[in-house]
């Protein structure tokens, strides 16, 4: 018997995984199981209960792992991630997974890692690769990468930096992003009808999500404040905002968002929209605007304008629908007019998603399946470094005969030694 587990601990990575849940499922047997671990803030009435949309899309829910999902202090953020890691390390240890995989870069998905890595359960990892240098997310998705024995990305250029980070490129696969699945196959409601699901009338809208930039020190207040004064001052459309998620601030921004809907009539707040009605009111807004990876990778897709403020997605692709400004009121004003112009719109028309062609969940499936079918896996990995095995080749060509038998055999070496080695024939 062969089981697989899927961790999800939040809505927008449910929203990615949901495809490939139903794609592996369709694979079940009795001698092939998919588990799903549903955990973190999917079970937080604060942040919306979305269990209750994995409820509705009727995926079945195998185990709820619960967890403190406190995020106003660093010391907050550790606790979560120490009792998370004794937690599935418990879990896996009982369960014993021939493998698990989990999405992405939070700090509570970390810690499931670890639990992984210490129970000796083989990670299949979506979306390492890529880089946003105004979060911790950073390092953590780059410390998973690591920890992982097979790798999804979703563009060659972060699947060329998984291999740089010294992953075998055999292991390393760029088949897309799922939520470009998501965008053809989910974003299935009319515009006024989707509307209408929140309580809104026929209108011109945006679409919104604001998350801390959790590598920036302070200044939040400020910067929520010329959010929120960049909707005021843009009467001609409503805003529909969804909350942020919990990282370290983001209760703040919450509640900063909370009182505001009190003063200002076109800012609509929701702690959650689901994937499927997100995605239709995406399809028919205006603009998206705020600080999170959908405005890069969804709404390109649907050839609509991103305003990308701040540094949160820095490095991440980009497509020419995206229009990246700062934080102040300013700025984001100027973005808005921007994003509102013809010239700009007709610009949308000709972009294209630089993240995939809507295969992508098929595709990770079936490779995902091929590696089961294979049997144990081997946990020892061997680092993959390009450069030294491309100087090792032609270091050999040119002495030729000329070094002693040592080095004309650098590949059988301890590559600990190299660069040593590498001054002497240098000399």
């Amino acid at each position: 018997m062969t089981n697989l587990a899927i961790v999800t601990a939040t809505r927008a990575e449910y929203g990615l995984l949901e495809p490939l849940i139903k794609e592996l499922r369709k694979n079940e047997s009795d001698t092939f199981k998919v588990e799903l671990i549903v955990t973190g803030t999917h079970l937080s009435d604060k942040f919306g209960h979305t269990i209750d949309e994995i409820i509705l899309d009727r995926i079945r829910i195998d185990y709820k792992i619960d967890i403190p999902v406190d995020s106003e202090t660093p010391h907050d953020i550790s606790n979560d991630q120490a009792v998370t890691l004794v937690k599935f390390t418990d879990f896996f240890s009982e369960h014993k997974y021939d493998a698990v995989v989990i999405l992405g870069d939070r700090y509570e998905m970390l810690a499931v890692a670890i639990a992984a890595g210490n129970t000796h359960t083989p990670i299949f990892h979506l979306y390492g690769g890529d880089t946003t240098e105004g979060a911790v997310d950073e390092w953590i998705r780059h410390s998973i990468t690591k920890m992982a024995y097979l790798h999804f990305t979703s563009n060659e250029v972060s699947r060329q930096r998984v291999i740089q980070l010294g992953e075998n490129p055999a292991r390393v696969f760029n088949y897309g992003s799922t939520g470009i699945d998501n965008c053809l196959h989910r974003a299935t409601m009319k515009k006024i009808e989707a509307l209408k699901s929140i309580g809104l009338p026929d209108c011109r809208y945006a679409l919104c999500t604001y998350h801390p930039v959790t590598l920036e020190g302070g200044g939040i207040v400020q910067v929520i404040k010329d959010f929120i004064e960049s909707i005021k001052e843009s009467p001609e459309l409503q805003f529909i905002v969804t909350k942020s998620n919990s990282d370290l601030g983001g209760e703040k921004i919450n509640g900063l968002l909370d009182e505001a809907k009190k003063k200002v009539s076109n800012l609509q707040i929701y702690s959650s929209l689901g994937v499927e009605r997100y995605l239709s009111l995406m399809k028919s807004a205006e603009f998206v605007m705020g600080n999170s990876s959908s405005g890069l990778y969804e709404a390109p897709a649907f050839r609509i304008p991103t305003i990308n403020i701040g540094d949160r997605q820095k490095g991440r692709l980009r497509s020419e629908s995206v229009i990246d400004c700062a934080t102040d009121k300013e700025s984001i004003l100027r973005a808005i007019n921007l994003a509102q112009t013809d010239e700009f719109k007709r610009k949308c028309e000709n972009t294209r998603s630089l993240y995939g062609d809507g295969h992508a969940a098929e595709k990770i499936a079936g490779k995902i399946i091929e590696v089961l079918k294979r049997g144990k896996i081997d946990l020892k990995k061997k680092f993959y470094d390009k450069f030294l095995d491309e100087f090792t080749q032609d270091r050999v060509q040119q002495v030729n005969g000329n070094m002693p038998e040592l080095f004309k055999t650098i590949d059988n070496m301890d590559k600990s030694h190299f660069y040593k080695r590498k001054v002497e024939i240098d000399k």
